[in-house]
């Protein structure tokens, strides 16, 4: 079974990153990139239009790039436009982050609740996953969903603990269904 492109490039990134001790400085870059692909789609679609030349592509990620990122991040973002795969360069990005995130053991919890949450309620909410999880810190991410009516759901990965009142009724109406 073939590797996904982010794998692959995203992968040799992180081990490079780890070998050379440039994790943070790669992460910290990787993210601006990202958030300078996100911000300029016309840049995107120049870099992954067909009909422009290979060459002008590498061209500009140098005279862009050239001495504001690493020479590595550089380097790779010149192999992914050699190969074709510049519209897969944020998921290579992100897989990077993902990667360092794993080795750093920072976990990213998205807490939604039925109203905003008190930032008492939120380190709380936080000190509360430290204490039962393995993870040295965490990327939070909270979002308001009315639907929820009460409680909360919380989603670390693949897991997720789903409080949350709607769900709740959701299975006890299941339950008196069946009886």
């Amino acid at each position: 079974m073939a590797k996904q492109v982010e794998t692959v490039y995203g992968g040799a990134l992180f081990e490079l990153a780890v070998e050379q001790d440039q994790v943070d400085k790669f992460y910290e870059e990787t993210g601006s990139l990202i958030q300078i692909l996100d911000e300029n789609p016309d840049f995107m679609a120049m870099m992954t239009h067909p009909q422009i030349p290979q060459e002008e592509k590498l061209e500009t990620v140098n005279t862009i790039f050239k001495g504001r990122i690493s020479d590595e991040i550089i380097g790779l973002m010149r192999m992914i436009v050699e190969k074709g795969h510049f519209s897969d360069i944020k998921k290579i990005f992100s897989y990077f982050e993902d990667r360092v995130k794993e080795y750093k053991n920072i976990g990213v919890a998205h807490v939604s609740t039925p109203m905003e949450l008190t930032k008492e309620e939120k380190e709380k909410i936080e000190k509360r996953l430290l204490e039962t999880t393995d993870y040295k810190s965490f990327e939070m991410d909270y979002k308001v969903d009315k639907d929820l009516i009460g409680g909360m759901v919380i989603r670390i990965g693949d897991r997720v603990v789903d409080s949350s009142i709607r769900t709740k009724l959701y299975n006890l109406t299941r339950e008196l269904s069946h009886a």
